[in-house]
């Protein structure tokens, strides 16, 4: 266990996830996400984690580990189509993970999600938060629309609302 993640974890904690996504920029994104599902027949979520605390800080827990978790815990596995996708940020370690659901995972797979997360990496890098979630959001759904159509109205199982933790 690094005492520097551990140190960063407890200093930035999650007063800096509200300091970076005010409600304003969440809103933003969710109406991304609204306008992404318009294009296929997919769910995306967002979640941003400022810090870990807790046990998982302190079992020294991965942030692909933690974004499986959330997935789990969100029900994102649960879509019709199994074509769930969330994109997780864990702030402290500037770490993004996409998980996705199998159907849409196996046409995609891990580089072409690696792709993605490298791609919002280097927006936060420079310090834009917002333009790289949306960066993200709009390459999950052109994913998504190839590979997922719209099929019919459009059925939203998952909230489009981003979730800070």
């Amino acid at each position: 266990m690094s005492m520097k993640r551990i140190a960063r974890h407890l200093v930035q904690h999650h007063w800096r996830a509200k300091q970076i996504f005010p409600q304003a920029v969440l809103d933003r994104i969710e109406q991304a996400i609204k306008r992404s599902e318009a294009t296929h027949s997919g769910q995306i979520r967002f979640v941003v984690e400022g810090a870990l605390d807790g046990r998982p800080l302190f079992r020294n827990q991965p942030a692909r580990a933690r974004a499986l978790d959330v997935f789990s815990h969100l029900r994102i596995w649960d879509t019709q189509h199994n074509n769930g996708v969330l994109i997780y940020l864990l702030l402290a370690d500037r770490d993004v993970e996409i998980v996705a659901d199998r159907g849409i995972d196996a046409k995609v797979g891990a580089e072409g999600w690696e792709k993605i997360c490298r791609a919002m990496e280097a927006e936060f890098r420079s310090g834009q938060f917002e333009r790289g979630v949306i960066a993200g959001i709009e390459a999950v759904s052109r994913e998504l629309a190839r590979h997922f159509p719209p099929q019919g109205p459009h059925s939203n199982e998952l909230p489009d609302a981003p979730v800070v933790m």
